[in-house]
Order: structure tokens, then sequence, then C-alpha cells
């Protein structure tokens, strides 16, 4: 198993200048309240105090024994992010795991993949994770470290991903951005409430993007849209909907793999396109995420809350792609850059989920202890329709020489099938109980009840999985100080089966759900404007991979156990009056047991490495609004 190692240690990720949106001028004359001054920071700037993504509603972070991750509204506008790449490269914790220039991005986070099917959501509820979510519209985004079995039902071991939506406001603001390969971008921000009271609320937001990237033959276009409406029914019950839309095309770039299997290649363009061809089609996601959200609030102690959404994208990829050598008999380049060309297709690609939930939420004292309870049942279906894979070998390029032409293959394209229909049903608790003023205690379960069936590419049935798993979560909570958080906490986790890969010999079989668990010891501080964290934990899940077996064929499988053992690090807020910072580590041991495979086992897992490292910092200069940004991360080696 070969070894990456990085040829320079600290990567300059961004360093430019912010300039602050500045308010619009009022149509009348606006009186401004008295000034008070103190001896506290004006803003909380990029350390976040809450996020619902640990529960099942919003919570201070520094009483959520969990370990998590809020980029702010704040620090989401400084930096001008597109993608969440752009976002989560502030926390050590995150690597990427496929995503490419092109393509709808995933990661991997404390040393296991996300699934897209699980790990993505918008205001609590489940999406298709098979886009690159819109972040014009976003107020902040969360990243749950670790198990979510209680929170999400079936969810990868890895984390959890939520976006939280803009709501109504007396907003209208225009963005205006380009880079230095010419890109043009044009965004508005609307908002406001209206009625005889005030009582309905708008949010609109519409971005056009001219995607231009330092990769030759890779630009693209992306035009989103979304309305938020809000509704105060009365002083007891409320009502948000939220719809967005996003079209997005950019040609899919393929990255490079190992020469012979064990060597980094050197001296390559960034900018060079591996395996261009003029017939090769830019990839269309079309995505459009629906939610509404009813609350009604019976007295000051309890609340019920009604949801529902729908998630639907449709891929269409047409693409050159670069993978292996010598005629698909070896899984990586050759010694000497050469590498197959195929002509990959998957049109008219749909992945829907759907998915209701209530909650009733409470507080109350029993037995001389307070709790904050809450009850819940939810229902999810995820439906995926797919065509056979199509991956026809059709020529062969160079790293150095380039691609020459190759004439696409006429072979037809077969036709939609469905591939999976999975449902789950969950009922579950959650009870914080305080005992006193420095000891709590957090607990619940969810039931979960998993009904999924698969059909091969021809429609045949495949595999039928009813089961029923009791997902429990327990912590318990000392605080010493109200500005300082210890915990100790246990999880289970149900995740779903991978879909093999084209290249293995069951490429499109998805396999049977898996189980993890979860131990983790946690710190948390509030100081003098900064936020610190501390989190050790232990992973544990079966191992999914392709098993070579010989000659250049894979088959995958799941075999043995994947163990990671982790630290991490991380601290936010304002380090002067003037300097904020984001800053992390994650050192992991990742260990793979009983493989059946001896190259996969006694080291680091792949993709995985030892250490990282990522500080963003942002200090604001004495002209107001202007402000220097500027982030760097580091990565150790890692196996691939």
């Amino acid at each position: 198993m070969p070894l990456l190692r990085p040829h320079l240690p600290l990567s300059l990720l961004s360093l430019g200048l912010a300039l602050h949106s500045l308010q619009g001028w009022a149509d009348t004359p606006v009186e401004l309240a008295p000034l008070q001054v103190s001896d506290t920071l004006a803003s909380d700037g990029y350390a976040a105090k809450e996020a619902s993504v640990g529960g099942f509603a919003p919570a201070t972070l520094l009483d959520t024994p969990a370990s998590v991750s809020v980029f702010s509204q704040q620090l989401l506008e400084d930096r001008q992010v597109r993608l969440l790449s752009e976002v989560l490269q502030s926390d050590a914790s995150v690597g990427e795991s496929y995503a490419p220039v092109g393509y709808y991005e995933n990661f991997n986070v404390r040393g296991f993949e996300l699934n897209a099917a699980s790990s993505y959501r918008i205001n609590g509820q489940t999406i298709a994770g098979e886009q690159n979510v819109a972040l014009e519209n976003k107020q902040q985004v969360e990243l749950l470290k670790g198990l979510s079995g209680l929170q999400s039902g079936v969810s990868e071991p890895g984390g959890l991903i939520n976006y939280v939506t803009k709501r109504a406001a007396d907003v209208r603001s225009v963005t205006l951005a380009s880079n230095a390969q010419g890109e043009r971008y044009l965004a508005t921000d609307l908002g406001g409430w209206f009625g005889s009271e005030r009582q309905f609320g708008l949010r609109a937001n519409l971005a056009h993007e001219d995607i231009r990237s330092y990769v030759d033959h890779a630009d693209g276009t992306r035009d989103f849209a979304s309305l938020a409406f809000d509704w105060q029914l009365s002083a007891a019950a409320s009502l948000q909907l939220d719809a967005e839309y996003q079209h997005r095309e950019q040609r899919s770039v393929p990255g490079y793999q190992l020469l012979a299997g064990s060597a980094l290649p050197h001296g390559i363009d960034p900018s060079d396109r591996l395996a261009y061809q003029p017939w090769a089609k830019p990839v269309q996601n079309d995505a459009l995420n629906l939610g509404g959200r009813f609350e009604y609030r019976f007295d000051e102690a309890w609340t019920g809350t009604l949801s529902a959404s729908r998630s639907k994208v449709v891929i269409d990829d047409y693409s050159a792609f670069a993978w292996g050598s010598e005629n698909g008999m070896q899984a990586h380049f050759s010694a000497a850059g050469d590498y197959d060309i195929y002509d990959f297709r998957s049109p008219d690609d749909p992945r829907r989920t759907d998915e209701t939930q209530a909650l009733l939420n409470g507080r109350f004292a029993a037995l001389g202890v307070q709790h904050e309870l809450t009850l819940g049942a939810s229902a999810q279906r995820r439906t995926l329709d797919q065509r056979p894979y199509y991956n026809v070998l059709v020529g062969s390029g160079n790293i150095d020489a380039g691609a020459p032409f190759a004439a696409p293959s006429d072979e037809p394209i077969g036709a939609s099938q469905k591939r999976l229909d999975s449902r789950q049903y969950g009922l579950f608790f959650s009870d914080r109980i305080t005992f006193d003023e420095h000891w709590q205690a957090v607990w619940g379960a969810r039931e979960v009840r998993l009904d999924e069936r698969t059909w091969d590419e021809t429609g045949e049935p495949g595999r039928h999985t009813r089961q029923y798993q009791l997902l429990p979560n327990a912590a318990l909570v000392f605080k010493p100080d109200l500005d300082t958080t210890l915990y100790a906490s246990y999880a289970k986790g149900l995740s779903a089966g991978a879909t093999a890969p084209w290249y293995t010999s069951n490429a499109a079989d998805i396999l049977a759900p898996t189980l993890s668990y979860q131990l983790e010891l946690g710190i948390k501080r509030d100081w003098q404007g900064l936020s610190f964290n501390a989190a050790l934990f232990q992973i544990r899940q079966e191992y999914q991979y392709a098993r070579p077996d010989g000659a250049g064929s894979f088959t995958y499988v799941q075999q043995g156990q994947q163990k990671n053992l982790g630290l991490e690090l991380g601290a936010t807020g304002w380090l002067t009056p003037d300097l904020q910072i984001h800053a992390s580590a994650a050192a992991i041991r990742a260990r793979v047991q009983n493989s059946g495979t001896d190259a996969y086992q006694g080291h680091q897992a792949i993709n995985v490495p030892r250490l990282r490292a990522a500080l963003h910092a942002d200090y604001a200069l004495p002209l107001p609004g202007l402000a220097l940004l500027a982030g760097a991360r580091y990565s150790a080696s890692k196996y691939a």
C-alpha cells in the first residue's frame, strides 16, 4: 500500500481582502438607540453559540455533549464561499473523500466517509446529498462529528452536516464578484415582513455564476433561486416553508492515480484536464429541496412540531474519464504515466428523499430533578433509479503528452431501472436530566424499523432487508463552572451499505446496512471571547472495500472492522479586539482488522492522515469594513 507524502508541509488556502457588507440607505429617517459602552466584544464573530444538529432543537454548544463545529454567517460571507469544501477546510477533522472539480462533493469526517443518502440535512431534514448545496440562502452550516443514530436514524459514523436557512428579515443586498480566472458572479438577497401585524415574512435569494475553473475545459454555469416564507399564525403558532432550486453544469475533472501503483506523479500542470475529449459533455445537476415546519407552543414549557420535506436530484453525466492502464488490466496509471480513457454515461439519474417528523418538547420537574424531554416519531423514504453502468474503454492518453482524440462509443445505453427503495421508521426520545448546578445526564434512544429493497441493473430483485435496531445514546455531563463543560458519552449507530464501484465484479450492488459504535470524552470552555474544545474518541464499524481478487480484478465486500482512535482540538473566537480565528487540529489512528487482505492490515487506513491542522484568521484593518483574511491547512502523509 503506497504512502503519499506532501511536497509542502503547509499550503496556503486563502489570502485576500474582505469588504464587509454595508447597510443600505433607508428611505425614512431612523431613530438610533442610545449608545451603550461595555468591555465585551461587539460581535460573536466566528464563534457561534447555538446549533440544532446535536439534538432536536437549538441548544448552546457549551451544553451539548458532542463535538460540534458551526460555521457562522459572518464566516460564510467574509470568505465568499460557494462550495461546502471551502467551508469545511477550516475543520481539521474533515477531509475530502471524492470531491473533483465539476462534480458533487463528498467528505470523510473522523476518518469515515459520509453517505449522500443520510449525512446531509437542511433545517434538520434529510436531503439527497448528491448535490453541491447552494450557500446563498444559508444562515450557518453545522457539523456534528461522530455518530448520530439518535438524531437521524440510519447515518454514517463520521458525522452529520446540517444547513440552516436564512429567515425573513428586512434586507436588500446585491453581490458582484469575480476571480483570477475571470469568473462572473451575481447574487441578490431580498426580504421583509408585511401584513397588518407584520405576521408574514419572506426571504428570497437569487444567484447566477459563470464558473471559470483553473483547469482547462472545466468551465461551467450555475443558477440558483430560493424562497423562505414565515407566517406567525398566532402568538402560539408559526409556519415556516422553504423551497430552493439549483441548476449546475460543469465538466467533471478526473484525478491522477499512482504511477505503477506506488509512485506520485511529478511535474504535472494543475491546469491540465486528463482525458479531455471534445464530445464529452458537462455534468448537469438539477436539485430541488422543499421543506415545511409547523410549531405550536402549548404553554411556556411544552412545544409541538410537525415537519415534512422532499429532496430530489437528477444527474446527467456524459464524461471522458481517465482510469487505470493497459486496456483495463491495471487499476492504476502505468509507470510511464499512461492511462486508459473511458466513455462514461449516466443520463437522467434521479435520487429522491421524502421525510416527515413529529416532535414534542417539554420541561418539567420530577423526583427532585429537572427534565428537558423530547418525544418523536419519523418516517423516511429514499428511492434511486439508475441505468446499467456505461463505462466503455475508447482509448488511452499520457499525463505528459496529453490525450489524443478517441472516438466515442456507439454502444446503446440501457433502460433506467429502480435500484433502491429504502424506508425507515423511527420512534425516539431524549431526556436531559439536571441534578444540580454541576451534574447533568443526557440519555435517549431511537428504535429504527428499516425496510430496504434492491434491484440489479436488469430490474431483477436483489436484497430485501427487514430489521429493527435500537440505537441508544447516553452522556454524563459535569460543569465545574458556568463556562466549562466536561462530558463522557456512548452511542450506537446504523449505517447504509455502500454501493460497489463500477470497476468491481459486483458493480452497482448496494451492500447491507452495518452497525457502528462510539465512545467519546470531551471538554469545552468559553473564555474571554474564545471557545475552546477538545475530544477523545473511538469509533468502530464493519469495513467496506474493494477486495483484490488477483489479475487486476476486485470485489466490493464488507469484511473485517475499521477502528479509529482520535484526538480533536479546536479554538474559535477573538484573540484581540481586531483579530479572530478559527483553528483546529485532529490526530487519528485508523486501523483495519481481519479484512482478509494483508496489504490493508497493520497500518493507517486509506485516505486518513495521522494528523491534520487548520487555521483561518480575520484581522480588521483601521479602515471600517476592511479586513485581511488568511488561512492555512496541513495534512500529514496518507495511504492511497
